[in-house]
């Protein structure tokens, strides 16, 4: 079982004055706003998590979850997440230079919300749009992070809340726990690419390899179209990665701080 401490990292990293400190496995990145950590287990080959640092007028128990945030002033909500919003950006940015040096091209990035978080302060998750990792082994931690299941909730989608009319933000904002958990317990384990229904992990884990095998001959292709009319070589495209041997370099923006028995996601009742 994890330790308590463990359940409020987040929280010390986001009260350093001086992120700095960190040791460069921990950190990537930090503006005056917010930090960027790496996933110690990642979901995707790239994953990143967006901290809002802890500066007033806020307090840590504002910054709790996104449900905590939401319950503030509309406008200093809106703040926070729009320098997230920022943050997540330029990490973005990051993540693609990464994938263009080792795959030769770039794919989607989600930037999104746990509406039920099992940390004790508020993360944005920004995730390279493949949900293929060696740490991706439980049907709640992919249902987590689908697309359109409706449990991670997109950057974008809780900004437009704030333009919306004010019963639609109200009503949104409460981030019923029961509804939430049910998308989890009972949502079927399907494809986020095609929705196919897969009947196991293992089995979803090997079709998405087969999906991420497809993108890169699909990618590789494009390349070799685009050099017969440049007439300018390229390299061919990485191979896929494997759950056995990863990129060094996935390993070193993504790296692995033990097994899943370590991971507190695993066992918070929230998720369970």
């Amino acid at each position: 079982m994890t330790s308590a401490p463990n359940l409020a990292i987040f929280r010390s990293y986001a009260s350093k004055p001086n992120p700095i400190t960190l040791p460069p496995s921990i950190l990537l990145s930090h503006s005056e706003t917010c930090l960027t950590v790496f996933d110690a287990f990642p979901k995707s080959i790239f994953h990143f998590l967006v901290i809002p640092r802890i500066q007033p007028p806020l307090s840590a128990r504002h910054l709790t979850d996104l449900r905590s945030l939401l319950r503030c002033e509309k406008s200093t909500a809106r703040k926070v997440l729009m320098n997230l919003n920022e943050e997540a950006n330029n990490v973005k940015k990051m993540i693609e230079e990464e994938m263009m040096k080792m795959y030769k091209f770039k794919w989607e990035i989600w930037m999104g919300f746990h509406p039920i978080s099992s940390m004790e302060h508020l993360h944005l998750h920004v995730l390279s749009a493949d949900l293929y990792s060696p740490k991706m082994k439980s049907k709640k931690h992919y249902n987590s992070f689908h697309p359109s299941l409706g449990f991670f909730l997109h950057l974008k989608d809780v900004l437009s809340w704030f333009d919306a009319v004010p019963s639609y933000y109200q009503r949104m904002i409460k981030l019923d726990a029961s509804q939430y958990q049910s998308l989890l317990k009972d949502g079927d384990l399907c494809c986020w690419q095609c929705d196919r229904a897969l009947e196991s992990m293992p089995k979803l884990k090997a079709h998405l390899q087969d999906e991420f095998g497809k993108l890169t001959t699909r990618e590789k292709a494009k390349s070799e179209r685009k050099r017969k009319r440049t007439d300018v070589p390229v390299s061919s495209v990485q191979a896929m990665v494997t759950d056995d041997e990863r990129p060094e370099k996935v390993a070193r923006l993504t790296p692995s701080r033990g097994d899943d028995s370590s991971d507190p996601t695993l066992d918070v009742d929230l998720l369970s």
